[in-house]
C-alpha cells in the first residue's frame, strides 16, 4: 500500500517577505507589480485573503478590495533559495520528491511508512522540520494517492494538517465539492450541477455508462479520482513542456483595449509561472478562439530565452494584434511559453523591441491548429 504526502507551502513569497521583514508580519502583503504598471497579484499574505484578494487578481483590483495592503517587488531569487531549502528537507525524507512548483511538491513516503513510521508522525515531523529550518510554514494533505493528498492539503490551511486513512478515501471525498476533484474545472463543475450533482460523492454514484457520457476518454480515470483509487505515481522526473494561462469570456470581445488587458494579464501570470518554476522560455503562444468556435494558435520564437514579463507581454500582443479585424470577435484567449531551455554565453541574450509587423506585413506564424 502506498503512502502520498501532498506538502504545499502557505501563501509561499508573502511568507518569504513576512519572514525577512518582520515589520510585514500580521499586515496585509500583496506580493506583485505596481497597480500602475497593470501589475498582478503573484501571492497575498492570508491577511489580505479576508479581503477577497487572490493571485493572479489584477493589483488595481486587489488595492481597491484591500487599501490598506502593503504591495511588495517580487524578489524569485530569494524564493528560488528558500525553495531549495524546503525541497532538500523532502528529499531528506524520501528520494521519491516530485515538485509541482517552488512551493509544493508529492512525497511518496510508503518506505518510511514501512519501515514502522506512522503517516501522521511523518507529516508532523516534515511540517516541524521545515518550520524550524527555514522559518516557514507548510499544509500537508496525506493519503494513498496522490488525488487524495493534494485535495487534503488544501482543506485545513493554512498550516493545516489532513490524514485520510486507508479505506476511508471514498467517505473523505464524499462531501466535497465536486470542483475540487482534479480535472473539474469551472465549466465541468458547472455542467455537473446541471446534472444535479455537486459533491464528489454524488459524482462516485453514477453509472459507467454516464461517466461515459460525459468524460468520454477520461470516464475511467474521473471515476477512479471520484472514490479514491489514483495509481499515478510520484514522478521524480516529471518537467514541464509548457506553461499558458486561458481565460474563455462570458460574452465574446472584440474591444482591442480590453484584449490588450486580458493578453498582458495572462502574459505576466505565465512569466510569473516560468519564475515559480525556475524557467525559461524562447516560444510564446497565442490561442484563440473565434464566436464560431474555430480554434487556432499564433507562436513567435524570440532570440533568447527569458522569465520576463516585457517580452513576453510584447510578442503575444504583436500576435494578438495581427489578428484583429473590424467585427471580429473572440470567446477564448490564452498565452503560453514553450521551448524552454538556457542561453549559453556564446549566446548572451539580445535585448531587442520585437517589431508589430514583420517585413511582409505580418508576424511569423510558426504554427496554426484550424479546428
Amino acid at each position: 500500500m502506498r503512502h502520498i504526502i501532498h506538502a504545499d507551502l502557505d501563501a509561499f513569497y508573502a511568507a518569504v517577505e513576512q519572514l525577512d521583514n518582520p515589520e510585514l508580519v500580521g499586515k496585509p502583503v500583496l506580493v506583485g507589480g505596481r497597480p500602475e504598471n497593470r501589475g498582478v497579484v503573484a501571492t497575498a499574505s492570508y491577511e489580505a485573503r479576508v479581503f477577497g484578494v487572490h493571485s493572479a487578481m489584477p493589483m488595481r483590483t486587489a488595492v481597491h478590495r484591500c487599501p490598506q495592503g502593503i504591495i511588495v517587488p517580487p524578489r524569485f531569487s530569494r524564493y528560488k533559495e528558500k525553495s531549495g531549502e524546503v525541497m532538500s528537507i523532502f528529499r531528506d525524507l524520501t528520494d521519491f520528491v516530485e515538485p509541482l512548483s517552488m512551493d509544493e511538491a508529492y512525497l511518496d513516503i510508503t518506505a518510511v511508512v514501512d519501515g514502522g513510521e506512522k503517516p501522521l508522525a511523518v507529516a508532523l515531523d516534515l511540517k516541524r522540520r521545515i518550520f524550524d529550518e527555514t522559518g516557514l510554514i507548510v499544509s500537508v494533505g496525506v493519503g494513498t494517492c496522490k488525488t487524495v493528498a493534494k485535495i487534503g492539503s488544501d482543506l485545513d490551511k493554512p498550516d493545516g494538517l489532513v490524514v485520510v486513512q486507508p479505506g476511508d478515501e471514498a467517505e473523505f471525498l464524499a462531501p466535497l465539492a465536486v470542483s475540487k476533484l482534479w480535472g473539474i474545472g469551472p465549466k465541468t463543475a458547472e455542467r455537473l450541477h446541471g446534472e444535479g450533482i455537486k459533491t464528489i460523492g454524488q459524482l462516485a454514484d453514477q453509472p459507467l455508462e454516464w461517466f461515459a457520457r460525459m468524460f468520454g476518454k477520461r470516464s475511467a480515470s474521473v471515476r477512479d479520482k471520484a472514490i479514491g483509487r489514483d495509481d499515478d505515481a510520484v514522478n521524480t522526473e516529471s518537467a514541464s513542456k509548457s506553461i499558458s494561462s486561458e481565460t474563455t469570456f462570458v460574452t465574446d470581445i472584440g474591444d482591442e483595449t480590453k484584449l490588450r488587458d486580458v493578453v498582458e494579464l495572462k502574459a505576466v501570470g505565465v512569466a510569473h509561472s516560468l519564475e515559480r518554476n525556475g524557467l525559461r522560455g524562447r516560444t510564446v503562444k497565442l490561442k484563440l478562439r473565434l464566436a464560431d468556435f474555430t480554434t487556432f494558435t499564433r507562436q513567435f520564437t524570440l532570440p533568447y530565452h527569458t522569465s520576463d514579463e516585457e517580452p513576453i507581454k510584447e510578442a503575444a500582443w504583436a500576435l494578438m494584434a495581427a489578428e484583429l479585424e473590424p467585427g471580429r470577435t473572440f470567446r477564448l484567449l490564452g498565452v503560453g511559453m514553450t521551448n524552454f531551455g538556457e542561453d549559453t554565453e556564446e549566446e548572451e541574450p539580445v535585448v531587442q523591441q520585437l517589431p508589430l509587423f514583420g517585413d511582409d506585413g505580418g508576424l511569423p506564424v510558426l504554427s496554426s491548429d484550424e479546428n
